[in-house]
C-alpha cells in the first residue's frame, strides 16, 4: 500500500503546486526537485589540511562539445568557489545571485563575505521558492567551499533550502557510492593534491571505462592565499602521475 501513496498523491492533485501539502506533511514538487539533483553529474567537495577543493564531472555528451566550454565549478569571489548539480541553469542564476551578494558585502563593509554567510542568503532564496506560488523549486544541489577565518569551510545547499556543513561529501547521480569511498578513505590531514587523487579515484570508480580526465573540472583555494585557482589539464595530469 505505501507505493500506491505517491501515486494516489498525484491523482488527487497534490503535486501541482510546491505550496501544497499532502495529507502526509510532504510537499511533492520539493521532492522531485531533489530527485533531478541526483540525475545532475557528480560533484566532490573536499576540506583538506591547507584548503578546500571542489571536483566535478563534466559528462561530455557529445563528442564534437569543447570540453572547456562547459562549466561545472565556478568562481564566486576571490574565497570562494562553488559545484552544482542539477539544472545547470538553475545553478548559474543562484551563482550569480551570489557573486552579486558577495560584491555588495565587499563594497559595503570593504571586507570579504563569510562563506556561511552566502550560503544562508542563497538558502533563503532556495526556500523562498518552496513556498510561493507561480514558481517552482530550484532544481539544483550547490557545493560552497570557501576561506573563513583562516579556516577551509565547505557547505552543501539542497533544493529545500536547508544547508550542512561538511569535510567531505558530494552530490548528482553517483553521490551515495562516492560518499562511501569518502566514508573510507578521506582524512583530515590529506593536502589538496591528495584529495585531488581521492576525487579522481571516486570519479573513476562510478564512471569506471567512461572516465577521462577531459571531462574533469575542478578548483582549489589554499588557506594561506584565499585565492580560487582552477585546475587545469597540466595540474591534472602532474597530479595524477604522483
Amino acid at each position: 500500500m505505501d507505493n500506491m501513496q505517491p501515486v494516489q498523491h498525484q491523482m488527487m492533485g497534490y503535486d501541482r503546486t510546491s505550496t501544497m501539502f499532502s495529507p502526509d506533511g510532504r510537499l511533492l514538487q520539493v521532492e522531485y526537485a531533489k530527485k533531478t539533483v541526483k540525475q545532475g553529474t557528480t560533484a566532490i567537495g573536499m576540506v583538506c589540511k591547507d584548503g578546500v577543493l571542489l571536483v566535478a564531472d563534466k559528462r561530455l555528451s557529445e563528442e564534437l562539445i569543447v570540453p572547456k566550454s562547459v562549466e561545472k565549478v565556478f568562481q564566486v569571489d576571490e574565497h570562494i568557489g562553488a559545484a552544482a548539480s542539477g539544472i545547470l541553469s538553475d545553478g548559474r542564476v543562484l551563482i550569480d545571485r551570489a557573486r552579486l551578494i558577495a560584491q555588495q558585502h565587499q563594497v559595503t563593509y570593504d571586507s570579504p563575505i563569510d562563506t556561511e554567510a552566502l550560503v544562508k542568503d542563497i538558502c533563503d532564496l532556495k526556500q523562498a521558492f518552496t513556498q510561493y506560488g507561480g514558481a517552482r523549486p530550484f532544481g539544483v544541489s550547490i557545493l560552497f567551499g570557501g576561506i573563513d577565518d583562516e579556516e577551509p569551510v565547505l557547505f552543501l545547499t539542497d533544493p529545500t533550502g536547508i544547508f550542512f556543513q561538511y569535510r567531505a561529501t558530494a552530490i548528482g547521480e553517483s553521490e551515495n557510492e562516492v560518499k562511501e569511498i569518502l566514508n573510507k578513505e578521506y582524512k583530515e590531514t590529506l593536502s589538496v593534491d591528495d584529495g585531488f587523487k581521492l576525487a579522481i579515484k571516486a570519479l573513476k570508480n562510478v564512471l569506471g571505462k567512461e572516465f577521462d580526465i577531459k571531462r574533469v573540472d575542478g578548483a582549489y583555494i589554499i588557506t594561506q592565499e584565499k585565492k580560487f585557482i582552477r585546475l587545469d589539464q597540466g595540474y591534472i595530469k602532474k597530479t595524477l602521475k604522483q
